[in-house]
């Protein structure tokens, strides 16, 4: 099906008065009414939306009017569910100065990651800031150690509940790395949508998480669908996850390119054939066991060291063009890891209980390797 014309007519910088796309109203209805085939609708919220939707982390890397660009132009092409977070430096800025007048044509997912009552309040009342908006359609606990619950002594949980009887928010949830913390919230039904790392490289119990959200009427929102940058071929990632009926992706999209190849698959959404299986099938050979999804969790180091990168060099120079990573720029980060205090931080905060240390030492080692052509 062809994209109304009139939704796609945005200016070629894209930061021209965003009214330009809104006055076409009923046609744009029309299109929504005739996109069913490819809507997710997130458990009980009744919040439906096209199956592509826009994880709003990577553009805090590039300019506000590029930024808003992106944000327009996916809106214009169907796409009207936005995650972010308190913690994403200005996504939620550039968020909000792109949908400054349509709040009622998108959906808003931001996340607090504040583990006081007070930090609470401060943090939605800045992202209500931010976003331009007096609602936030889903707030979601950042990756929590634990499952904040009622009488946890935390307060964290009773402060959403207010929040939800004041408006200010209309669904709560939780994102998290850890499948015991994943769990506890679906479990305790206190939650209307998870948030959790889901792509074709899941395992047994990345699989379990899923189907125990559909059976709880819990929606389920899919994170580092591309595996933090391994996972290279957006059409098999995509056919993968859209066997899942339950299951929402959220690209991270910082390039214009990376937004237009999400965007075609609206119209000629890719099917699991035998080739994009195979790709599956060699990218889960290659990744078994232990490896950096580049979360973040532990960051910041001490010793400076850019380890969610590092610390999975060895794959990036082999699934992206490795000059890309070559460059001084990144011998100088890489070298950084001389430096490391081997203080484990970054163990203990790693929510995939990796041996961090160990992996930057590889990683490191093979680097020099490969500078020195050694090896390829």
């Amino acid at each position: 099906m062809k994209i109304p014309q009139a939704l796609c007519t945005v200016p070629e910088d894209f930061v021209t008065d965003f009214y330009m796309i809104s006055s076409y109203q009923q046609e744009e209805e029309l299109y929504y009414m005739e996109q069913k085939k490819n809507l997710v609708t997130l458990g009980s919220t009744g919040i439906t939306v096209e199956k592509n939707s826009f994880g709003a982390l990577p553009i805090q890397r590039i300019s506000k009017e590029a930024a808003i660009g992106l944000l327009r132009k996916a809106y214009a092409a169907g796409v009207t569910f936005y995650d972010t977070a308190r913690y994403y430096t200005d996504s939620e800025e550039k968020v909000g100065a792109a949908f400054d007048g349509m709040r009622d044509k998108i959906y808003i997912a931001t996340k607090t990651g504040a583990t006081t009552t007070e930090g609470f309040w401060k943090e939605l009342h800045t992202s209500l800031e931010k976003l331009k908006t007096d609602y936030i359609d889903i707030y979601q606990f950042h990756n929590p150690a634990f499952c904040p619950k009622p009488g946890d002594g935390t307060g964290l949980y009773e402060a959403m509940l207010e929040a939800k009887d004041k408006g200010m928010i209309r669904h709560i949830g939780i994102t998290n790395h850890r499948l015991n913390v994943a769990h506890e919230a679906i479990d305790s039904g206190l939650y209307e949508t998870l948030q959790f790392p889901f792509c074709y490289l899941a395992t047994d119990k990345d699989l379990e998480l899923v189907q125990d959200c559909k059976k709880a009427g819990m929606g389920f929102i899919a994170m580092k669908a591309l595996s933090g940058g391994l996972i290279n071929n957006s059409a098999a990632a995509y056919a993968y996850l859209a066997q899942f009926d339950n299951v929402l992706p959220i690209w991270g999209v910082q390039r214009e390119n990376e937004l237009d190849e999400f965007l075609s698959y609206i119209d000629n959404p890719p099917t699991l054939t035998p080739e994009l299986q195979a790709v599956i099938d060699r990218d889960r050979e290659e990744l078994q066991g232990e490896f950096c999804r580049g979360c973040g969790y532990c960051m910041p180091c001490p010793a400076g060291i850019e380890i969610n990168n590092c610390a999975r060099m060895s794959l990036m120079l082999r699934r992206a063009p490795a000059a890309d990573w070559l460059t001084p720029e990144w011998q100088e980060k890489m070298e950084q890891i001389e430096q490391c205090l081997h203080c484990g931080q970054c163990k203990s905060k790693c929510p995939y209980g990796l041996d961090t240390p160990r992996l930057l030492e590889e990683n490191y080692a093979d680097y020099q390797k490969v500078l020195a052509g050694q090896i390829d």
